[in-house]
């Protein structure tokens, strides 16, 4: 797997190598002793999966305190617009974002570490998104983060009238309420 770590530090792009004939692909797409030589040592407690369709936003999520979580996110059908913004109060990238697009097609993935709000919105027809995290979720520890807030100038690629959020993404808080009150 090729690791490349993104502008934001800790947030890396894996992509794993494929190998391919004309019955389709075989590719690892985690292998502990490899993440760890690259990323560092975590260790995932749980695996998650969703499915949506075109313009679910889902997020900007993130569990505070004790319960934050690291993430390995990919997309194994469809694509997705990916966004990690560093809520990390020391970094100097505190406040910006890493946006990438995930793809089933590319199989590329994408490292998240604790102290960061996590989202993504569907770009294609639909997808089935899977995540590793290395903390069980704690309701109570959860906030979400407003993923329209313009402060963070994230360009989603789809017009907000396409747009399909929760009611608790509808009601996130902003990047100053969130330095006030969540910052790692």
């Amino acid at each position: 797997m090729k690791y490349t770590e993104l502008y934001i530090k800790g947030v890396f792009e894996i992509e794993p190598v494929r190998y391919g004939d004309h019955r389709g692909y075989f590719c690892e797409t985690f292998k502990l002793e490899e993440f760890r030589s690259h990323v560092g040592n975590v260790e995932f407690v749980q695996d998650n999966e969703s499915y949506s369709t075109h313009g679910v936003l889902r997020g900007l999520h993130f569990q505070a305190g004790e319960w934050s979580q690291a993430k390995l996110v990919r997309v194994s059908r469809g694509r997705v617009l990916d966004v990690a913004v560093d809520l990390r109060r020391n970094s100097p990238t505190c406040g910006k974002s890493v946006v990438v697009e995930l793809s089933a097609e590319q199989g590329n993935m994408l490292y998240i570490p604790r102290g960061f709000a996590h989202g993504f919105v569907v770009v294609g027809d639909d997808a089935q998104f899977q995540y590793k995290v290395d903390n069980t979720y704690h309701p109570e520890a959860e906030h979400t983060l407003a993923w329209d807030d313009p402060e963070l100038d994230i360009d989603w690629r789809l017009p907000a009238s396409e747009l399909l959020l929760s009611a608790k993404d509808e009601a996130g808080m902003t990047l100053n309420e969130v330095k006030n009150s969540y910052l790692f």
